[in-house]
């Protein structure tokens, strides 16, 4: 798995690309966010347009992440779900516990309204 970031009007874009399936790739994404909340970041996007499938390890990274911004009182939303990875979300019920937007511009529009204006 590779993971790139995007930054756009304060926003992180974390996008990972292949299956979120297990370690290393859970580990990196975790990495990923934690040094960009340790330089000060607090939103973020993760874009999940690239993510072909993803487990209950991918889906505990995810958790780990959204919990970690969280206590740095920060947002993270979710972006570009496939109907594959959506069902995982739908199945576990997480899908009530993520933001989910159709496209990054629309979570950023939700996230940092300054940017829009």
């Amino acid at each position: 798995m590779k993971i790139s970031t995007d930054v756009r009007s304060g926003v992180v874009i974390v996008i990972p690309k292949g299956n979120l399936m297990g370690a290393p790739e859970t580990e990196d994404f975790r990495k990923v966010i934690k040094e960009h909340l340790d330089a000060g970041a607090t939103k973020f996007i993760i874009d999940l347009s690239n993510v072909k499938w993803m487990n209950s390890l991918g889906l505990g990274a995810l958790i780990s992440a959204y919990t970690s911004v969280k206590n740095k009182e920060g947002v993270m939303v979710i972006t570009n779900v496939s109907d594959k990875v959506k069902s995982v979300f739908m199945i576990t019920q997480l899908i009530k516990v993520f933001q989910n937007f159709d496209t990054v511009d629309e979570a950023i529009q939700s996230i940092a309204p300054e940017a829009a204006s």
